[in-house]
């Protein structure tokens, strides 16, 4: 059996040890501790969001967010369909309604078009939404700049979901900086992980004091446990923030390599006909987190995508479709939604290739070889 090729697998740098065994000697183990502190103090220098927050997910930080901008029962929380089911469960935690938009073709993100729609279609019928989940999906930005001026347009604050784009950037503004908060997540599949953690990140001071707050269970300024609101555990380790100061210190050279992985399927795989990438939009820097090809079976001679990944799984090189649109889940089928079939023609033309930093040159070159042998079965290689 070849050896296994993981989709996107952790990757140390070496630094993350001695912070981790600062920590043990310290006995500085359970959570908060200084590695929290300077893990937070990190992300704010590279992001230029002026304070954040580091907890146990990013699933756990979008939570907190929709807690703090007071969303409850009821409430209409206008959400991103392509992305992964973590960007909306917070939403049903709280008890509201997920309404769910569309993408628009250039980045695969929520369409300005139809999340204005949306707006207004819930003011007329007199429920304005109370918040916007934008996504930036594969490391790839949202069209931030027209989302954000629709938001302020309407008076509704956003939350940006940038779990996936860390070190991604529109005109040299950093994902997760545009909306009054933004999510990070660290899980062991992302760009720099933690192991498990996540991160909130906002200008706004209050916001993320709050947060922590709440994270550390809501816990009242006296001698003994009091609790005067409901309270949650969701805030990151000293162990884990040392492991990710240690990957601080090399993310800007994982974002290079993961951008290299891309160029190099681009440079191997363009030529083979129904096989596409996405490109960049002018101004637009993706940190590349995934690579993805959409495979057109109209000009593959009846390929698809599925032939390609099974081909790959049979090699034991792990793919995956695009991720499934949150308004054909079964669990949000009474959700309202605003589609146009991008994201639903994405979700069933789109794989995942490998895209980890720690991919080898031999590793790609097995990648692409068993990608073109599909092709070689079936049709010649061809414009």
């Amino acid at each position: 059996m070849n050896t296994k090729i993981w989709l996107s697998s952790p990757h140390m740098g070496g630094g993350e040890f001695e912070f981790v065994r600062e920590a043990f000697d310290t006995n500085w183990i359970a959570p908060l501790g200084p590695h929290v502190n300077g893990f937070e103090h990190d992300l704010q220098a590279f992001t230029g969001a002026k304070h954040a927050a580091a907890l146990s997910s990013g699933t756990a930080a979008l939570h907190l967010a929709l807690i703090m901008l007071g969303i409850g029962p009821g409430d209409d929380v206008i959400c991103q369909s392509f992305t992964f089911s973590a960007s909306a469960n917070p939403i049903a935690y709280q008890g509201a309604n997920p309404v769910f938009i569309d993408s628009e073709p250039e980045t695969w993100n929520m369409s300005p078009e139809l999340l204005e729609q949306a707006i207004q279609d819930g003011i007329a019928n007199g429920k304005k939404a109370k918040a916007i989940i934008p996504v930036h999906l594969y490391g790839m930005p949202a069209k931030m700049e027209q989302i954000s001026a629709i938001a302020s347009k309407y008076g509704i604050p956003v939350i940006e979901d940038a779990a996936e784009a860390l070190g991604s950037t529109i005109n040299g503004k950093p994902a997760g900086t545009f909306g009054l908060m933004g999510i990070l997540s660290f899980n062991g599949n992302k760009i720099i992980t933690t192991s498990g953690g996540g991160a909130l990140i906002s200008d706004s001071g209050d916001l993320i004091d709050r947060a922590r707050f709440l994270a550390t269970q809501a816990r009242d300024a006296a001698p003994h446990y009091q609790h005067s609101q409901i309270g949650y555990n969701y805030r990151m380790s000293n162990v884990c923030a040392g492991i990710g100061r240690g990957q601080m210190q090399v993310l800007r050279e994982r974002i290079a390599q993961r951008r290299k992985v891309y160029d190099y399927y681009v440079e191997n795989l363009s030529d083979i006909a129904g096989i596409s990438f996405l490109p960049e939009p002018a101004g637009v820097f993706s940190n590349r987190w995934l690579t993805t090809i959409i495979v057109d079976p109209r000009k593959t001679g009846g390929i698809t995508r599925e032939d390609i990944r099974l081909s790959l799984e049979s090699e034991n090189i792990e793919s995956r479709p695009l991720w499934k649109p949150m308004h054909l889940q079964p669990v949000f089928s009474g959700a309202r939604s605003y589609v146009n079939g991008v994201s639903e023609d994405l979700f069933n033309n789109g794989l995942c290739l490998p895209s980890g930093s720690n991919l080898t040159g031999a590793d790609l070159d097995r990648v692409v070889k068993n990608v073109k042998s599909v092709y070689a079965k079936t049709i010649p290689n061809e414009a």
